[in-house]
């Protein structure tokens, strides 16, 4: 009888251990975001951020799928970076830096952001306007 109890206990832990269940929000990346709660890392603050409560955002201008994706941009302070949470890039955001004291665009990889119309920004991607 002790035999069956010890082997049953055995069983039963280590089929619990086994089932290791995932608990929401233990889905943290490298610098400690939560992506399940729609953080991800910004390079510029240095923090976790939801690119969907951001300031700035672009709308996508022909989008590929049954819904329009939204950018994010998040400028440094002192306005020489900005950084671009787009859903087609190869990594989270990309760093696009501004040439000059009085250049009005950022470059990086055929990316450039421009301003547009009186408080709005363009994302070009090869000369192609792909957010605006």
């Amino acid at each position: 009888m002790k035999k069956t109890i010890l082997l049953s206990t055995v069983f039963i832990g280590s089929l619990a251990f086994a089932q290791k269940a995932h608990t929401v929000g233990d889905d943290k990346d490298a610098h400690g975001c939560i992506g399940s709660a729609g953080y991800t890392y910004s390079q510029i603050k240095k923090d976790c951020v939801r690119t969907f409560e951001q300031k700035i955002k672009l709308t996508e201008v022909a989008p590929k799928g049954s819904y329009t994706s939204i950018a994010a941009v998040i400028f440094s302070k002192d306005m020489k970076k900005a950084e671009v949470f787009v859903k087609d890039a190869d990594t989270e955001s990309i760093i696009l830096t501004r040439a000059g004291g009085k250049a009005k665009a950022w470059k990086k990889d055929g990316y450039v952001l421009v301003p547009y119309k009186k408080n709005g920004y363009q994302l070009k991607k090869d000369n192609i306007v792909i957010y605006q």
